[in-house]
């Protein structure tokens, strides 16, 4: 009997038992929604890796307190995480965050500015090993805790950690390729189902994996890829990219150190310099190649706002060529002759410098102009003024009188650099007439007539002058015709400004008179700065004046309460020290009758 009691017993332990297993929930996890608003909340919209390796590390220490997960006090005792220990999602966590961390901590290193060294690689690569280990176990956990859909991006995550460790040590391109392709397919699917924000993030991941399988593809050599497409897939944004193009630059900056090799000299206007320095070459081919994407065959199609990052590069380029060059200076010594060289290449390359500067300042204006004219369509659009083009044509006074002196500077001058000169002073000359041409523009817009006509007047001036040396010269045909435009420009519009100087001046006597019959003593509506006669030391018109939005006011009615003195108040101190004479003599007596004297 007590053994059929124990069978029954342990008959309903084990369907328990299964019940359980049946009845336990599986847990859900969109990874890639996870981890891309967790890296653009945290640093990586900007590339800075640092932050978002912080986040993690704060991340997972908030996970392993509130699981009560900690590796014990005082002595140090590792926990592992297993199939038994992940009870909650938060396990799953705490996994997915030490992958990121560890990825994040190798991306770190391949930030560095010069490169990684050696041992950082090996840092580095060590990093990325343990993220693959972490992902790996990711994903084994996932594919027995998670659900089908959580299961898979898992599988994905892992595959694309992988592929990152094999393309960072570039060895098992064949392998590398496979984990790419891989989660290719992986999120290729997920894409197709969802909520709209999960289709989109899917497929943008997708686009950020084809550049890395096709550079595995160009390496195991299926592939006729050039290396200007390479560059161009490398323009791309995105996190999953970095390393790609880290790995891009290197192989560029190897081109660059292999060619640099057979360049010995700079020429500049007719002037050969020699470069002894390996590091100033780079530098210097660095700033040649990015010049070929702004005045190429293809310069016209690039987007401005790109152009305006290839300048930035493209000053980078120069600057770090010009450091290196005052680097050898200083450790020239008494070489006279080598001083020269190193003085005339500086020279050269600040000349290149600051003609890339003036046409970068060039694009700035052409953007603006295009901004100008345009309606505000959009209430986030920003509307070009006057004002800030008449700053950059500040700008670029400033450039060219700053390249003239540089050029103009020494002692043996060469037809090239006396020919160099002439054009700047002719473009300061363009330059100063399209500053005063916006100058009057912004006049006009205040209602100044009288300013505006003048500067247009004399816009049209130095127009006509720049406009008279370039046909002398004749060349540089879509300067004359900009100059022809703007002549034409100030022409007609300070023709509007006397007319509307006139207008206004004929009209100055009933608008004034309007304007006057406005004047209240204190009225009712918006509150004024100040009343007129709060005004009668200013030279300001009250009612003439265009600018003049509110009607003027004379004076606040009812007046306001004002202090005034008052009668002084006198404490007699000395009234109590005072002898007075008597009076009773003065005063007059009572007379008393006879019943009165009955009652003494």
């Amino acid at each position: 009997m007590a053994k059929n009691n124990e069978a029954s017993a342990m008959e309903i332990d084990d369907s328990k038992s299964n019940n359980f297993d049946q009845i336990s929930p599986k847990f859900s996890i969109n990874v890639l929604q996870l981890l891309k608003s967790a890296q653009m909340q945290h640093g990586l919209r900007h590339g800075d890796y640092t932050r978002y390796r912080r986040y993690c590390t704060a991340r997972l220490r908030r996970l392993y307190k509130s699981l009560k997960f900690t590796h014990g006090r005082g002595k140090y005792t590792r926990k592992t995480i297993t199939e038994s220990t992940v009870t909650e999602v938060r396990f799953l966590h705490l996994v997915l965050y030490t992958a990121e961390r560890a990825w994040s901590h190798a991306m770190e290193k391949r930030q560095i500015p010069d490169g990684p060294n050696a041992r950082q690689r090996i840092y580095l690569i060590g990093r990325l090993r343990k993220a693959v280990k972490w992902a790996t176990l990711f994903s084994n956990l996932c594919a027995i805790k998670g659900d089908s859909r959580t299961s898979l991006e898992a599988e994905a995550y892992a595959s694309y950690m992988k592929g990152n460790l094999l393309f960072e040590q570039d060895q098992n391109w064949d392998t590398a390729l496979k984990n790419f392709k891989s989660a290719r397919a992986v999120y290729e699917e997920l894409g197709k189902y969802g909520d709209l924000e999960n289709q989109v993030l899917c497929r943008e991941r997708v686009e950020e994996l084809e550049p890395s399988i096709r550079y595995c593809l160009h390496k195991i050599g299926t592939s006729n890829l050039q290396t200007s497409e390479l560059l161009q897939i490398g323009e791309m944004e995105g996190p999953a990219l970095d390393l790609f193009k880290a790995k891009l630059e290197a192989v560029m900056a190897e081109e660059r150190s292999q060619q640099a090799a057979s360049m010995t000299e700079f020429h500049w206007l007719g002037n050969r310099f020699p470069i002894s320095n390996a590091k100033t070459r780079v530098a210097i081919l660095k700033a040649q190649d990015l010049e070929k994407d702004l005045s190429g065959p293809a310069s016209d199609s690039v987007p401005a706002e790109k152009k305006l990052v290839i300048f930035d590069k493209n000053f980078t380029a120069y600057h770090e060529a010009r450091s290196c060059i005052r680097s050898d200076l200083v450790g020239a010594g008494n070489a006279e002759n080598v001083k020269d060289d190193l003085y005339g290449l500086d020279k050269a390359v600040g000349a290149v410098l600051g003609q890339r500067t003036i046409e970068r300042n060039q694009l700035l204006v052409s953007i603006a102009k295009s901004k100008l004219t345009k309606r505000r369509d959009d209430k986030n659009e920003k509307v070009t003024k006057p004002e800030e083009l008449v700053r950059l044509y500040d700008l670029l006074l400033q450039n060219t009188t700053d390249l003239s002196d540089l050029v103009s500077s020494g002692r043996d001058k060469k037809p090239e650099e006396v020919t160099l000169a002439e054009e700047l002073e002719l473009k300061s000359l363009a330059f100063r007439s399209e500053r005063c041409f916006y100058l009057a523009r912004s006049y006009s817009l205040a209602g100044k007539r009288t300013e505006a006509y003048a500067l247009y007047c004399r816009a049209r001036s130095l127009a006509e002058d720049a406009l008279q040396k370039y046909q002398r010269l004749n060349k540089n045909d879509q300067i004359i015709k900009e100059l022809k435009t703007l002549y034409n420009e100030c022409r007609s519009n300070s023709c509007i400004e006397h007319a509307m100087g006139i207008i206004e001046e004929e009209k100055a006597p009933e608008n004034l008179s309007n304007k006057i019959s406005t004047i209240s003593l204190s009225g009712t509506g918006k509150k004024v700065e100040k009343y007129l006669l709060e005004k009668l030391d200013e030279y300001e018109s009250a009612v003439g004046d265009a600018n003049v939005k509110v009607a003027p006011r004379i004076e606040a009615f009812p007046p306001a309460f004002q202090s005034i003195p008052r009668n002084p108040i006198v404490i007699d101190l000395a009234y109590n020290y005072i002898d007075f004479p008597s009076l009773e003599n003065r005063m007059k007596k009572d007379r008393k009758g006879f019943i009165s004297r009955l009652w003494r």
